[in-house]
């Protein structure tokens, strides 16, 4: 599958790292892949001098390498071993990423979602969708993908849940995306999906978190809403950000002006940092991400 970062179809592999920062960093890692053969073809630096950590994104044509994917990941580890407390994945392209989407009865992100994926434009295979109403799978299924329908009753979610983890975990996903799932993950689920876990909130966070935030915007008399999308964590709402983007409105704006003009952000930003989270272009540290554009 063709990603943004082979268009051409190259096969390529992308390195990230995160360690305190120190001196020589850039040097012993350009030198670790220019000692292999290693063509660096995009090359992302981040230091953060308010917590004294190092980021960083490489991305290596695979076919400057005389040896595979597990070798690179092996002697990189003699590399990030040196550098302490370093944090650290390697990558490949030529083998595509997978996703799980969990919704609810607003579908207008799960509609774009699955568009994106059938014409090509994310780097991920969708293997599942999972909706806690059964209105998702028409258009779910007629996409090929399979859908499965997990009621949740008030009375006992619990079961609804460990049925979700079930379902989902079969995959194995990169990612697990709710979609406007509308439902609250429990604190396990969160620990179990960290890092893959991604939500799109319907408001520009840490304004509004919670339920019906376009409601409350409204009432507020805010002039720009937005959309977030974010890692999830046990603290609703409040996860690492890895996209946000805003419109303006105004008092002539009704409750359903807000939410018919806030679904367009919510789309847009999901997708962008969806394909980020696909691409490893978001390292996370703490509660704050660094995104490599």
């Amino acid at each position: 599958m063709s990603t943004p970062e082979d268009p051409n179809g190259e096969r390529r592999y992308v390195l990230t790292l995160s360690c305190s920062d120190t001196t020589g960093i850039v040097a012993r890692i350009a030198g670790f892949l220019a000692d292999a053969g290693g063509w660096i073809v995009e090359a992302g630096y981040h230091s953060d001098p308010a917590t004294g950590w190092f980021f960083t994104r490489q991305v290596v044509r695979a076919d400057s390498l005389p040896f595979g994917l597990d070798e690179l990941r092996g002697r990189f580890a003699e590399v990030a071993a040196d550098l302490g407390d370093a944090s650290w994945t390697v990558t490949d392209t030529g083998v595509a990423k997978r996703m799980v989407v969990l919704v609810s009865r607003e579908l207008h992100c799960l509609h774009d979602l699955l568009g994106r994926v059938s014409l090509g434009e994310l780097p991920v295979q969708l293997d599942a969708v999972i909706g806690n109403h059964e209105v998702a799978g028409e258009v779910v299924r007629a996409h090929g993908v399979p859908f499965h329908h997990v009621p949740f009753p008030d009375t006992d979610k619990a079961a609804a849940f460990a049925e979700v983890r079930k379902l989902v975990d079969e995959h194995d996903p990169d990612a697990v995306v709710l979609a406007r799932f509308m439902q609250i993950l429990p604190p396990e689920l969160c620990d179990a999906w960290a890092g893959r876990a991604m939500n799109i909130h319907h408001s520009f966070l840490p304004s509004f978190v919670g339920a019906k935030p376009y409601h409350r915007a409204h009432a507020r008399g805010v002039k720009l809403i937005g959309a977030t999308c974010h890692y999830v964590t046990a603290e609703l709402d409040a996860g690492p950000i890895v996209e946000q983007d805003v419109i303006r409105v105004d008092h002539g704006d009704s409750v359903e002006d807000m939410i018919r003009r806030g679904r367009d952000i919510e789309r847009l930003v999901l997708a962008r940092g969806l394909r980020w989270h696909l691409e490893d272009r978001v390292l996370v540290h703490g509660n704050r991400t660094v995104v490599f554009h």
